[in-house]
């Protein structure tokens, strides 16, 4: 039984088609992968999501919400298959309907934790993948986990951290993706909160702020299919002033003031249709007189 389940495991060299062409830019990645199901399409777009294992039910929720958006776009997942952050991101990935691949810090053949078996098989059998620098049989060690993180980022286009302490392994992922010139993302969270100190202190220090999944898709040059539903409730149901006013918004908040100068209505009107369009749900006032597109 064991030796079945190691030949379920292939050898992926260095010099073989196969390897990821993500990987070959980089001196520092290993000789050889072992693959267990597929590897990412190297031309298809690809965002690793990472975070705390003992994240918050908002950093659940947040991750899953992400890693589905995108994946509805074609984006590849790529996460470690650890608790929290981790697993929602590989759920949402396959939510998605696109697959997703998870980095092990240990042999392939070892699902950990060992409660992930089912996401584990399930990510194999919907055309995904698991992979690990380290041959069958290789236990999970605690060291191991800093250098699979850089695995993890260079198969990604762009990295998304999503709830981290200010002593996280999460920000050592983050770490690998800006020295292999990659786009960072952090997802803010409650000021007071542990668990967001590790993404403000990455936002501080200049990575982008994820505060929708269209802004990590407008990074990846695609567009969000989820869009299309505020597009048809406007073409079939908006007046020229709402339609008008409405088509000027974007996920950038612009100022009522601005809004006026941009249609060319006047002020009253322009605040008459502000109003209106949040009542029908597709804007919202973020700050005093402030405006976004609606994401639902």
């Amino acid at each position: 039984m064991e030796r079945k389940r190691e030949e379920e495991i292939r050898c992926v060299e260095k010099n073989s088609p196969e390897y990821p062409e993500k990987l070959r830019c980089f001196d520092d990645m290993p000789e050889r992968l072992y693959v267990k199901g597929k590897l990412p399409d190297s031309e298809r777009p690809s965002a690793a999501i990472v975070g705390a294992r003992m994240c918050s039910p908002y950093g659940r929720i947040q991750a899953f919400h992400y890693a589905k958006m995108l994946s509805e776009a074609g984006v590849q997942i790529i996460s470690g298959l650890a608790w929290g952050i981790d697993s929602e991101g590989h759920k949402g990935a396959l939510e998605g309907g696109t697959p997703t691949f998870a980095v092990l810090g240990g042999g392939a053949d070892i699902c950990y934790p060992r409660q992930n078996r089912a996401l584990y098989q399930r990510i194999i059998r919907e055309q995904g993948g698991v992979c690990s620098e380290y041959p069958p049989g290789t236990q999970v060690r605690k060291y191991f986990f800093p250098a699979r993180n850089r695995i993890i980022s260079a198969l990604s286009d762009l990295v998304l951290v999503v709830e981290a302490r200010e002593k996280s392994g999460s920000l050592i992922t983050a770490q690998w993706a800006l020295e292999q010139g990659k786009s960072v993302f952090a997802l803010p969270g409650p000021v007071n909160e542990s668990l967001s100190q590790g993404c403000h202190r990455l936002i501080y220090d200049g990575a982008g702020i994820a505060f929708s999944p269209e802004i990590l898709l407008r990074e990846l040059g695609l567009k969000c299919k989820n869009k299309i539903k505020s597009t048809q409730k406007n073409e079939i149901g908006l007046a020229s002033d709402l339609n008008l006013v409405y088509s000027c918004l974007d996920l950038r908040p612009k100022s009522r003031d601005f809004l006026s100068q941009e249609t060319g209505l006047p002020t009253e009107k322009t605040a008459s249709a502000l109003t209106e369009l949040e009542v029908m749900g597709l804007v919202r006032e973020i700050g005093r007189h402030y405006y976004v597109k609606s994401q639902n």
